[in-house]
Order: C-alpha cells, then structure tokens, then sequence
C-alpha cells in the first residue's frame, strides 16, 4: 500500500523544490537505499520504494499539483505504480534514465545485475467507493482505469509501419555509455540518453504512438467486495496491470504487473463503525428510561427492537447482537450498539404539562440534594481535571 509519509520530507527538499533539484535528490537517496548495497537491510528496501514513490508523484506537473492542493487524499483515483510490491530492479529500470549505473552496482537496465525470471510490467493502483449497506451485504464494482498497452500500429518496436529501428549510433546498440571520473578512480555506466537503453532508435516515428511502442487505453474490470470488507482492503487483480517497458520487451512479451484496488468505505449519516459493530443513537422518553420499554431503532437492514432496561441512564450502551456488520473471515455479525439518548420534548400538551408538575413537585421532595459520593471526581475525570 503507498506511503502517507509526507513526499517532500522522504526526499528531504522543500516545496518550493525545482525539477533538477527533485532529480538529483531523489538520485542521491536512491542509491544510498537500493537493496544491492544494503544486502538484507529491509529497511532501506522499504525508503528505496518510498523514495521511488514520492519521486514518481513530485516530478509530473498535473500530481504534484494536487498533492500540494489536497495531500495524499488528491492521488485516490490517479492510478499509480505499486512500489510497494515491485521488484527493486524493476523500479531503478524505470527510471533508468536518472539513475543510471555505477560499475559494481546492480542497475535493472543492460550490463546490470541480471533479470531473474522474464520480464515484468509495472503494477498499477487505484480505488473504488462503497457504503456501509454495500459491506453488509457485498457488491460488485466496475472499476475503469488507464494503463500502457503494446501500440497496435508498429507492435511495440516505435517505428512507422515498413520501417525498423536501426542501431543507436551513440551507443552501438550497447545501451548505454560509460564515463569516467575523478581521475580515472571509477566509471560511471549510464543509460544512453539517445535510445534510452534499448540499443536502437526510431528514424520514423509510428503515428499511432509517436516513437514510444505504447498507448494509453482505457479499460473497465469488475471486482468482487465480500462482506465485511474494511476501509483501505486492497484488492490484487493479477495481470491487469501494465506489460514489460519497451527496454525490456518491445513487443510486450513477458508478464503483465497487477492491479492493486484500495476499497474506500463511505460515511454513514446514522451509523459509525467500530470493528464489526455499529454504533447509533437511540432516542427514549423519560418515562420510557425510567420504567423500561421496547424501542424500535432503524437498523442498517431493516427495525430492531431494543430492550430499553427501567433505570437507564442517558448516555448508556445497549447493544443487540447479530445487527452489526459481517466479520471479513468469519462471517459472524458484530452487535448494533445503542447510545441512549434522553428525548426532552419542546413542546408540551395541557396533559404532559399537568403531569410533568406533578411529577415535578414529587421529585421535589423525593430526589436526593447532594451528588453522589464520587461524583465530583467523575466530572473532573471526564473533562482531565486533576
């Protein structure tokens, strides 16, 4: 699941941050944390996707803009890449072209640390919405999102159809360039700024993608919430995510990343959660939380009658099993628990009135002068006093 750490601190810049700066900053913290020189170090594992995160979200324009508007909240229905569950390899290879590699140090791209297993696309994100009915009972969502496909036009490879890509003549088709520095003290392998690592390079461009092998189409799934289902679930959808990067297969062989779907529960006007309850007010009379009665609440499935004891106090808890909402596992439902609420009517008829005087001028007499012992304690526990 992504991080709610705030972005600009994971790379340690400020707001006002320029794209270069936000480059060499997430350079920087990248190959500090990459797992190849931290062997085992969960840990630094975890800030290397936390870093690849924050970066893929600061360096485009239109998501830097909403997370500075509206935080984390404003990337809910931007689908983005998974770093969480990605492959570290597979996260230097997409942004290969602002890590590059250093000799010894092992980059997804050519001349690095070989690829176990074939290729493998990004993972994708994305939410969907449901309410407190839709957990008690399941549903199905159609979620709609966008993802990269292999162009249909030139099969990947970028190049106008009856054309090819030749060499890169930068490269020699190696894919990338070294260069050394400090006086010949190390080299640095960098990914070819021409063909971008993959060896050769577009003369014409293919019309239907502009020289990239990929499209951005829309695409519609449907997915399956169980019962009981809790804000913030995430639902894997294999391979309904992206194919491999051009630079690793051009014409999309290999496997596809997965779709990772964040269940995102409603708001109820009536009903707060709590685990598998359901917490509601419950209005009662005074007569009625004096000499007990049955009162009918709204359930989020229909009435339930509640057992209101003689003596109840407002404020108290009455729960009724088997009302609240369904376990995710078990499927054994939560309680409906009542709050009591004391019901002071505002307006009152000639026979309430007399009756409400007489009862006032017995409890006149009857009802005790003092608090109870203990119960200025009780109020200053309440409001923190000492």
């Amino acid at each position: 699941m992504p991080t709610t750490r705030c972005y600009y601190e994971i790379l340690g810049v400020e707001r006002t941050v320029s794209d270069e700066e936000l480059k060499r900053a997430y350079r920087r913290l990248a190959m500090k944390h990459h797992p190849d020189r931290n062997p085992g170090d969960a840990k630094a594992e975890e800030e290397f996707k936390a870093c690849a995160e924050a970066y893929e979200v600061l360096s485009d324009t239109e998501k830097r803009a909403r997370y500075d508007q509206h935080g984390h909240a404003g990337l809910r229905q931007t689908p983005g890449h998974d770093f969480r569950s990605m492959h570290a390899n597979d996260i230097f290879s997409m942004f290969e072209e602002i890590l590059g590699g250093v000799s010894g140090f092992g980059g997804g791209g050519r001349g690095g640390r070989a690829r176990r297993g074939p290729a493998r696309g990004y993972d994708l994100e994305t939410a969907v919405e449901v309410d407190l009915a839709e957990v008690l009972a399941g549903c199905e969502r159609e979620v709609e999102y966008k993802r990269a496909e292999v162009c249909a036009t030139c099969g990947g490879n970028g190049a106008k159809p009856g054309t090819e890509p030749v060499t890169c003549p930068t490269c020699g088709g190696q894919g990338q360039v070294q260069q050394v520095g400090f006086g010949g003290m190390f080299r640095m392998v960098n990914t070819c700024p021409n063909c971008r690592g993959r060896g050769r390079v577009v003369t014409e461009q293919c019309p239907g993608c502009r020289g990239s092998g990929r499209t951005a189409v829309k695409r519609k799934v449907t997915v399956k919430i169980p019962p009981g289902v809790a804000d913030g679930t995430i639902f894997r959808l294999q391979g309904e995510g992206e194919p491999p990067p051009p630079e690793a297969s051009a014409n999309g062989a290999g496997t596809r990343g997965d779709l990772h779907v964040v269940v995102r529960v409603r708001d109820h006007a009536d009903f707060e959660r709590d685990g598998d309850d359901l917490v509601t007010m419950l209005p009662v009379g005074y007569a009625q939380a004096s000499l007990g009665a049955t009162v009918t609440v709204d359930g989020l499935d229909g009435p339930v009658e509640v057992e209101v004891s003689k003596g109840t106090q407002h404020g108290e808890l009455v729960r009724v099993s088997g009302r609240g909402l369904p376990n995710f596992r078990s499927g054994r439902r939560g309680a409906l628990v009542c709050m009591v609420h004391i019901a002071v009517p505002k307006r009152l008829s000639e026979k309430q009135r007399a009756l409400l005087e007489e009862l006032a001028e017995i409890e006149a007499t009857s009802v005790k002068k003092k608090p109870e012992p203990g119960f200025w304690q009780k109020i200053k526990d309440t409001f923190g006093g000492s």
